[in-house]
């Protein structure tokens, strides 16, 4: 948990001049009736880049980080950036700079690590449902290989034998985490070699003499409590006495963060002492001092990110009043795909009345962004900033409606920088070949 006095001391943490319901829960700083990230006006960076934009506080991506860092200091854990998330290389870089390693889940995230610089071996590669010929691509980058079913784990062994070092995903069968999409841990899940196979696995082990060095385990997102990775570590540790020569044991990710006031977070303070304590007692078994990994993204990115967006029209119905402004699904999916909650405000009137709206897209069909809030009266122009955009917004963005994507914007040190620019109709048209019809 965040110390709200220590994020009023000059760090770029965002809040209202209002008591604060959640100390978790972190919102723009007002300063002198202005919306500003480190001291820069929001207004003035919408007028600068033009919107919709992507903007990102690139200091408290790093917080985040030591934050994490803090809660398991007693252990060697590593951090693993769940490069999904968002994966502007410029991040890429910050994130290395800070400490971490990557986990990729394809092999066009693998080259983005080596692109800006990452060691072969700082890279955890998790794919799904791939091809043999993109795991034969990431052994030959060095990058450490995740895998997740049998049949390829005995043609990983048929060609690689105990040549290449090798990490197994179990599924541990635990439901847990927010939307049902983000459950990757339990029965049905195509995630993962179940729990129940341990067998199976062994006989494949031993049959082909594979180097395994770690376990892994992913339940979901959206996880509160520790108990649920204390549960994960107890199916995890109990599996790791079958192996022998294990370095690491990979607890994925799925730090739920706050969306609105009084919501709650993952106390990360309280799940790095108990799960630490556990593994430490786990690592005495073992024998020796294993690496305790961790993959978060959303936990990292999401409450740095913020996507502007201009009120194109007020409309009002006999049920609502609409806000629809120039972004859509077509930029931020997850309101429609997880029914996620995304917190919203004007970000050009401070004060005055409130009204209730739904702030809708452009696209041509439902795509709420956020129904029934309360904001500072709205009018045609003003700027509207949505909240916890960092994860999964501008990863997840498409050219649906044949819209363009929208530009990102990092901000360092109180300066604002560029690091991805719009999109123009020539990017429409840049892969497309004209024929003669």
């Amino acid at each position: 948990m965040h110390n709200t006095e220590k994020e009023d001391s000059g760090l770029p943490f965002f809040y209202f001049s209002i008591p604060i319901f959640a100390t978790q829960f972190i919102v723009m700083k007002l300063i002198d009736q202005t919306y500003q990230i480190q001291g820069i006006g929001v207004a003035d960076l919408a007028e600068k880049y033009g919107t919709p934009v992507y903007v990102y506080d690139g200091e408290k991506i790093v917080n985040q980080v030591k934050l994490l860092q803090d809660a398991f200091s007693g252990v060697n854990m590593k951090i693993k950036y769940a490069t999904k998330a968002l994966s502007n290389i410029n991040i890429l870089k910050l994130l290395k700079k800070a400490g971490t390693g990557m986990d990729a889940v394809s092999i066009e995230e693998v080259k983005l690590g080596l692109h800006v610089g990452f060691d072969p071996n700082e890279i955890m590669y998790t794919p799904n449902c791939v091809s043999f010929d993109e795991i034969k691509e990431a052994v030959d980058m060095k990058v450490m290989i995740n895998l997740d079913n049998i049949p390829m784990l005995e043609h990983f062994g048929r060609v690689y034998g105990n040549s290449v070092p090798v990490c197994i995903r179990l599924n541990p069968h635990i439901m847990a985490g927010g939307n049902a999409k983000i459950s990757v841990g339990h029965i049905d899940s195509k995630f993962g070699i179940s729990i129940l196979q341990l067998k199976h696995i062994l006989k494949v082990v031993k049959e082909y003499d594979l180097n395994v060095i770690g376990l892994h385990v992913h339940t979901g997102s959206d996880i509160l409590e520790a108990e649920v990775f204390l549960k994960g570590a107890e199916i995890l540790f109990d599996a790791a006495k079958e192996f022998k020569d294990l370095m690491f044991l990979d607890f994925g990710g799925g730090f739920k963060v706050a969306y609105k006031e009084g919501d709650i977070s993952t106390d990360i303070m309280d799940v790095g002492k108990k799960v630490s304590v556990a593994f430490q007692q786990f690592c005495k078994e073992y024998g020796k001092e294993l690496e305790l990994w961790f993959e978060p993204g959303k936990f990292i990115v999401s409450e740095s990110g913020y996507l502007l967006a201009r009120a194109n029209v007020i409309k009002s119905t006999p049920a609502s009043t609409f806000v629809g402004v120039d972004s859509g699904l077509n930029h931020l999916i997850r309101p429609m795909m997880y029914d996620a909650y995304h917190g919203v405000f004007n970000v050009s009137k401070t004060g005055g009345e409130q009204h209730v709206y739904s702030v809708v897209g452009y696209i041509c069909e439902t795509d709420t962004i956020a129904a029934d809030r309360k904001l500072n009266t709205v009018e045609e122009g003003d700027i509207l900033a949505i909240k916890n955009a960092g994860a999964y917004g501008f990863s997840m963005a498409s050219n649906y409606n044949s819209r363009l994507r929208p530009p990102e914007v990092l901000i360092l040190g109180g300066k604002d920088y560029l690091i991805r620019e719009r999109e123009t109709f020539d990017d429409i048209l840049k892969h497309q070949i004209n024929i003669d019809i």
